[in-house]
């Protein structure tokens, strides 16, 4: 199963990614987390150190092609594939794979292509997929999450996070992406606005799956950048994001 955590960038996209993966870590399963986005936040929320992403990969083999390295008649593909696995980190309770972005001049646009290949690679050897996606809709236009089952869209109650939520939506329907499921989790939420919040919320056409309100904890723990996973399991905001697995039949 593959799940994918979209929506504006600082909505709460890492937040919603590392508690599924810190939810999911207490059970008997393969899982694998994929920060898909160029600003890196999801080893941080993890309490993981990364040395090698993705685009560092890119950029060796680039390198190594250019200065004649690379022996006559090896495919260039098995090559990268390679080095990806060796990029891979393992720890106890899943394992993380960073895409980071090219450097200097180099296109994204070719890293979101490698991110189709590894999900099509290495599916069959995990039992869950959490993508913490690039923030915005470059994700579906490029179709790099087209082969996920579940989308979460996170958005706060900013006018501007709600808009790309309901644009999140309408591109997919567009596109002709065919998810399982493509549901909305809102973030940040106070009580005193959050009449007005969820009503604003429904305009975007998807389904609420799960509510997250303001938590002073996870203030603390972004402040001081504390991993995200080490916040205790009766935090309010980790019980709802794992309500939210139970309500996407994460058994």
């Amino acid at each position: 199963m593959i799940i994918a955590v979209s929506g504006k960038g600082g909505t709460g996209k890492t937040l919603v990614s590392s508690l599924l993966i810190k939810a999911l870590s207490g059970r008997e399963m393969d899982i694998l987390a994929i920060d898909a986005d160029p600003d890196s936040n999801l080893p941080e929320a993890l309490g993981v150190d990364v040395h090698k992403t993705v685009g560092d990969v890119r950029e060796e083999l680039k390198e190594d092609t250019a200065k004649g390295r690379i022996p006559t008649g090896m495919n260039k593909w098995d090559i990268l594939d390679y080095k990806i696995m060796e990029s891979i980190i393992e720890t106890p309770n899943f394992d993380l794979l960073v895409m980071g972005r090219p450097e200097g001049s180099g296109c994204y646009c070719a890293v979101n292509n490698m991110l189709r290949r590894i999900i099509e690679n290495l599916s069959s050897n995990y039992d869950m997929i959490i993508i913490d996606t690039e923030a915005g809709l470059e994700h579906l236009s490029r179709r790099t999450t087209q082969n996920v089952d579940v989308m979460l869209v996170v958005t706060d109650k900013s006018k501007r996070g709600i808009l790309t939520a309901q644009r999140i939506g309408q591109l997919a329907e567009e596109l002709e992406i065919k998810f399982q499921e493509l549901y909305l989790v809102l973030n940040r939420v106070n009580t005193e606005n959050e009449e007005e919040v969820l009503k604003k919320a429904k305009e975007t056409g998807l389904e609420m799956v799960g509510v997250i309100y303001e938590d002073d904890e996870v203030t603390q723990y972004d402040i001081e950048g504390r991993p995200l996973v080490e916040l205790p399991d009766e935090s309010n905001t980790v019980k709802t994001v794992s309500g939210i697995l139970s309500r996407i039949k994460v058994e």
